[in-house]
């Protein structure tokens, strides 16, 4: 009996020493890890190409809820499917910036310096084969729920002008994936749809046109006199001429995509009745020209920037001249053009003894584009 009592409390004592662990322990839990680890968010990788076996630049983004410790231990990997190309590690091909928030559309962005191996203030990368490894800089740490943005190919310029062939898109498939992995804990996958052939050729004709326009094919001076000069008008009894800008007798207007332009002429005798002639003129800053004399000739001004032809100016100082019977440039332009409008005036002086008849003339425009 007395051996058994002893038993007893043998027993006793061993259940209470370990009650008493177990209550120790419960007091003093493991210490957890910094935080649990989590899916990633707002995950997106935007590329410039999605053609296959084509080099194409990549933004990617991605929010960490955990958020990312100073020192190397909190890696950030990528890793795209093997059948992606990355080029060998060039710092210049990357940049990396943190947000100030966890939306990635509106997020302010800080670019952080990258170096072939972290240090205080610098984040180290590298890339090997498929792989692309961040190491965050050793002095900082960066709270969780903040967007981060990797920028790859000839988007990069932090560190100068990243590699057109940075990442070359893998083949045809459409389970492509960049998987997140590393020892900041979180994780997460985005999916990529390579194609083959991501451009759409879009072709236009445009044919080679020329407008050309007189308003008013029937113009006149009225009765001449020596003793003033005439200005033709559109209603054909013309008006007298003064030393001022003189009235425009009609409107010709051209337009044409022609590359070297056009040109524009006139062709025609002068005015004539039978076998009476009135002779032609050069007229410089005169609107009136010489009465008493016999003189016709015509001047124009444009809307446009077409040069006219010296001679030919038509302002507050008119120049009248005509070539009779010959083929003569009075406007051109060297490019396309939209539509200029030319005025064009005309004047005509005659002299006493002028032989009395009916005067006309015919004169022929042409414009003509250099295509």
């Amino acid at each position: 009996m007395k051996q058994k009592q002893m038993k007893y409390k043998k027993y006793a004592s061993v259940t209470a020493k370990l009650l008493l662990v177990a209550l120790v322990v419960a007091s003093f839990p493991i210490a957890a890890h910094r935080a649990q680890a989590a899916s990633l968010t707002s995950m997106r990788a935007i590329a410039s190409r999605l053609a296959e076996n084509t080099n194409s630049n990549y933004t990617i983004y991605f929010v960490s809820p955990t958020g990312i410790q100073s020192g190397t231990s909190d890696d950030i990997i990528m890793t795209f499917s093997s059948d992606f190309v990355l080029a060998a590690e060039a710092v210049a091909n990357f940049d990396f910036a943190v947000g100030d928030s966890g939306t990635c559309t509106t997020a302010v962005f800080t670019e952080e310096t990258l170096a072939t191996s972290a240090s205080g203030t610098e984040w180290g990368i590298d890339v090997t084969g498929d792989v692309i490894t961040l190491e965050p800089e050793t002095d900082d740490t960066h709270a969780g729920g903040l967007c981060y943005r990797l920028e790859a190919g000839t988007i990069a310029t932090s560190g100068g002008t990243g590699a057109a062939d940075t990442i070359q898109n893998g083949g045809l498939d459409n389970d492509d994936t960049i998987v997140f992995s590393g020892g900041f804990g979180d994780t997460g996958t985005i999916a990529l749809d390579i194609i083959s052939n991501d451009q759409v050729v879009i072709t236009a004709t445009v044919d080679p046109t020329i407008t050309f326009t007189i308003d008013d094919n029937a113009i006149g001076f009225g009765t001449l006199s020596s003793s003033t000069g005439r200005w033709a008008t559109a209603d054909a009894t013309g008006a007298n001429a003064s030393p001022a800008l003189p009235t425009a007798a009609n409107v010709l207007t051209v337009a044409t995509n022609a590359a070297s332009g056009y040109a524009l002429t006139y062709n025609g005798a002068t005015l004539t009745s039978g076998g009476n002639t009135i002779d032609v003129a050069t007229v410089t800053g005169d609107g009136d020209g010489t009465p008493g004399t016999e003189q016709f000739g015509l001047t124009l001004s444009t809307s446009g920037d077409a040069t006219i032809a010296s001679g030919y100016q038509r302002d507050a100082t008119p120049d009248f001249n005509f070539v009779a019977s010959t083929t003569t440039t009075i406007a051109s332009e060297t490019g396309p053009t939209d539509t200029e409008t030319f005025s064009v005036s005309y004047l005509a002086n005659i002299r006493g003894n002028t032989e009395a008849g009916a005067y006309s003339t015919t004169l022929t425009y042409i414009a003509t584009g250099t295509f």
